[in-house]
């Protein structure tokens, strides 16, 4: 197989051949179709997830079809088209996993963190976490829901019932979740890095309400506020912008630190929460809502082969909605 390796933190991906990796007994065999490339790569390759597995094949977001199995997989499901997520792998014994939390596994894999990720041609996945997904869907378009996509809904989620959203850093999982908010019949306020206007743009066309720079107050106070960007500044702006009782919910697995700030930004009742990872629970939620919301992907597609570049255009702000490898 094809692969594009780190073979150390801060260097480009380097193009290596390597033999096809072999399904272990309860594992699958993926050819990969297409990995959408995520800002938590980003966060791989600088470093600022720490400890990842070396040398690494990243990619988290991958929609491929099973070529093989594992001995106590059924081989009924080769041929099918899988998602495969970020969290690759729970133990199941925890006490997170014991009570729904798999999300927050003690001993979990992280698929293009912890093992070898989609930018490549042939993955190897955990059956039990690998989603099946629609055949007559295209691949690229499915990729970005694999990460972006689940983490926005477990974000939104966590949001509550707000009915007026601020979403900030319009990229990947804001246009994904700006979709279901307006079929669920919520306002969004979008929130872009200063002079972006490419990206208010593009936030007016998939129905927000209102968009304008991230330090710019919304038009009205929200009642919830989602940060995508991992910029730690924007938490006090978000509690600026929400009303009492409000929630500001961080929805990114790395952030920059978050300022001093003054307490009565966080007083009447707002609260500041995270997200971690995804569940497979949310997965069932989510897909069969961005079929009903019919939910469209905006996606730009790379060769394999340039894996770099894509890498390049995300981290300079370049991709409106989500960057997409092809093998």
């Amino acid at each position: 197989m094809r692969a594009m390796v780190m073979e150390k933190i801060g260097a480009p991906l380097r193009m290596m051949e390597r033999p096809d990796p072999m399904p272990g007994e309860d594992e699958l065999l993926v050819r990969v179709e297409a990995c959408a490339v995520c800002r938590t790569d980003l966060h791989v390759l600088d470093g600022d997830l720490s400890d990842p597995k070396l040398p690494l094949i990243p990619g988290h977001e991958i929609v491929g079809i099973v070529e093989a199995v594992g001995k106590k997989v059924s081989p009924k499901i080769i041929g099918r088209r899988v998602g495969v997520p970020w969290l690759g792998h729970s133990c199941g014994e925890c006490p997170f996993c014991l009570t729904g939390q798999e999300n927050l596994c003690d001993a979990p894999l992280f698929t293009g963190y912890t093992r070898d990720g989609g930018f490549a041609t042939h993955t190897v996945a955990d059956a039990d976490f690998a989603f099946d997904l629609d055949e007559e869907a295209d691949p690229v378009a499915l990729a970005p829901l694999m990460c972006a996509g689940l983490i926005g809904w477990r974000s939104l989620k966590q949001a509550g019932d707000a009915k007026r959203i601020g979403l900030y850093g319009f990229g990947a999982a804001a246009h994904i979740i700006c979709q279901v908010c307006r079929w669920q019949g919520r306002e969004v306020y979008a929130f872009s890095r200063p002079g972006d206007d490419t990206a208010q743009r593009f936030a007016l066309s998939l129905g927000a309400k209102w968009a304008g720079n991230s330090d710019q107050p919304p038009p009205v106070l929200l009642d919830a506020a989602i940060i995508f960007a991992p910029v730690g500044a924007l938490v006090p702006a978000a509690l600026k912008a929400v009303r009492k009782g409000g929630r500001v919910v961080c929805g990114g697995i790395h952030m920059s630190d978050i300022p001093p700030m003054p307490y009565r930004l966080l007083w009447e009742e707002r609260s500041i929460m995270s997200v971690a990872n995804l569940t497979r629970q949310d997965a069932r939620e989510f897909f069969p809502i961005a079929r009903e919301a019919m939910v469209t992907t905006h996606t730009s597609v790379y060769p394999l082969a340039q894996a770099n570049v894509a890498i390049a255009d995300l981290r300079a702000g370049r991709v409106s909605g989500a960057a997409v490898l092809k093998p």
